[in-house]
């Protein structure tokens, strides 16, 4: 099939080095041109290397060669910054709102609250060298971070509970699913509606059981990957 063969000869351009990171792809137009096929064929492979995490696409911009995802590891305690920075990786972090307002079902389920709790809500974007990667959203009780919307909040959360609140993450419960980017999260990552995501939701505790925060990450797909070490106290068995 056609597509398949334009999605080899672009992943061979990739491999190779011809095309490089972030390295924005000629208009639809005229890719199709150079193939000597339809668009319809051509959207066909740019789809696949898509939904491979090969290239990706900005809202009115076009496609560009994915670069290497951000390599995270659920079992080390790592801030966004410092995570990047072990990789090479430029991390930014955008404040987009930060409020304090009542908890919406999302919020009461992951921090336990009856109806109509105070709640912080703040909305971050994470950015690997200036491109947005991820869309985060936290909530976290009033009562526990007194004057928290009054600090800078591009930074860290667990550097400002530490320096702060005297208060250190030793618990955190994860959930990993997917979904689609829609509406403003699409919008904040420079995205298409119904871009592939991988969400990441993390609810951290004290070490007296005490919850913490919740935050939930919206990442593009092609910008992470999840990779572990795990040391077995007994041999390992195949399945």
């Amino acid at each position: 099939m056609q597509y398949l063969a334009i999605k080899d000869i672009i992943i061979e351009q990739i491999s190779s080095g011809q095309l490089s990171a972030r390295q924005k792809l000629p208009s639809e137009r005229k890719l199709a041109e150079s193939f000597s096929t339809t668009r319809v064929t051509l959207r066909e492979a740019l789809s696949l290397l898509e939904a491979e995490g090969r290239i990706y696409r900005e809202d009115r911009r076009g496609w560009f060669i994915s670069p290497s995802p951000l390599r995270y590891d659920p079992t080390q305690n790592l801030t966004f910054e410092q995570l990047a920075k072990t990789q090479q990786r430029v991390p930014t972090v955008q404040l987009l709102t930060a409020k304090s307002s009542l908890a919406n079902p999302q919020a009461s389920r992951l921090l336990q609250l009856k109806p109509f709790s105070e709640v912080y809500h703040l909305e971050r974007v994470r950015c690997l060298e200036q491109r947005p990667v991820a869309f985060v959203t936290n909530y976290l009780s009033p009562e526990r971070f007194p004057n928290l919307l009054t600090l800078e909040l591009s930074q860290s959360l667990t550097l400002l509970y530490q320096q702060h609140f005297f208060t250190e993450c030793a618990t955190i419960r994860y959930r990993i699913t997917s979904r689609s980017l829609l509406g403003e999260m699409a919008q904040a990552l420079r995205t298409t509606q119904g871009t592939p995501a991988m969400v990441i939701e993390r609810v951290r505790y004290d070490a007296q059981g005490g919850l913490i925060d919740t935050e939930i990450s919206y990442w593009r797909h092609d910008a992470i990957v999840i990779e572990s070490l795990l040391t077995m106290q007994e041999p390992c068995y195949d399945d």
